[in-house]
């Protein structure tokens, strides 16, 4: 039972994300954090995928094998921009932090 503010994610995201778990080396929970996923979400979509051996497209999620040039590519600009996006995350943060505590004086 779901509620109204579980979000949705494509199955193209789904896919990507299974394959960078299964292509990067790292754990889940890694993984879905890089993303800004919950982990038991993605989690679920690899018991999934490995449950039938095939994602949604039908493609093989094998450690990596299968990606063609194009697929590769992308998956280096989403780990590229994903890792942008948590450097960003950790300054917001401690600019966050840091202007709360001067909001205090």
């Amino acid at each position: 039972m779901g509620s109204k503010y579980t979000k949705r994610y494509s199955e193209e995201f789904k896919r990507d994300a299974v394959a960078l778990v299964a292509s990067s080396g790292r754990t889940v929970t890694e993984v879905a954090r890089e993303l800004g996923i919950s982990s038991e979400s993605l989690r679920g979509w690899v018991k999934k995928t490995n449950g039938t051996g095939q994602t949604g497209a039908g493609t093989s999620v094998a450690a990596g094998s299968g990606l063609d040039a194009a697929e590769r590519e992308e998956l280096k600009r989403l780990r590229k921009l994903a890792a942008d996006q948590a450097k960003t995350i950790e300054i917001l943060k401690k600019a966050t932090a840091f202007f709360a505590k001067e909001s205090d004086r």
